[in-house]
């Protein structure tokens, strides 16, 4: 298995960022996110994945996740198998997407540079994950994946986007259960 997936200590809190390859705007639609989220989910009840903190932007993905069940690593393969599949499908499906062919073609082609897949490919190889060694580096690491829409300039507030964990801090409604880290008990 190579490097990029391995999650030195289980029982440690990663970051996490995965993107669609060569940086493709996929998620602009809400049908494309809520494959994602359905996927956590299930990785949620099935796997033991422990989801912290959570930002999905139009090309990549943050998070801040932990597990009580099985590895990071196979939590990681086996939900970007999962969504690489499901998300083809939908954009082959999808009958107004007007960047189908460019979208394919350009994962196809990914698929074929690289040795490791048969045809096709959605995500980049790597998850980069960084080990949350320390209450200010998991702040920082929440911060940012917060504050993600707000710098891209999709939104004034965190809180005001839908498709991130910022609501959940902020004691809005959000679209999955998430693990609140308590900033006086770190």
């Amino acid at each position: 298995m190579s490097r990029k997936y391995k999650f030195n200590d289980q029982d440690q809190l990663y970051f996490v960022t995965f993107a669609v390859v060569n940086w493709i705007d996929l998620f602009i639609r809400n049908e494309y996110r809520d494959i994602v989220l359905e996927s956590w989910k299930h990785c949620q009840l099935k796997k033991g994945l422990e989801i912290y903190g959570w930002c999905i932007m139009s090309s990549h993905i943050h998070m801040i996740i932990g597990t009580h069940g099985d590895k990071l690593e196979n939590i990681m393969r086996d939900m970007k198998r999962h969504t690489s599949i499901a998300l083809r499908q939908a954009i082959e499906q999808h009958p107004g997407e007007s960047r189908k062919e460019w979208m394919l073609w350009m994962m196809k082609r990914a698929g074929k540079k690289n040795g490791q897949n048969l045809e096709f490919q959605l995500w980049q190889q790597d998850n980069h994950p960084i080990a949350l060694f320390s209450p200010q580096v998991l702040h920082q690491k929440l911060d940012y994946t917060h504050y993600n829409p707000v710098v891209a300039g999709i939104v004034e507030k965190p809180e005001d986007y839908l498709y991130s964990s910022a609501r959940d801090y902020c004691g809005l409604p959000g679209l999955i259960e998430v693990i609140l880290v308590d900033p006086l008990i770190l």
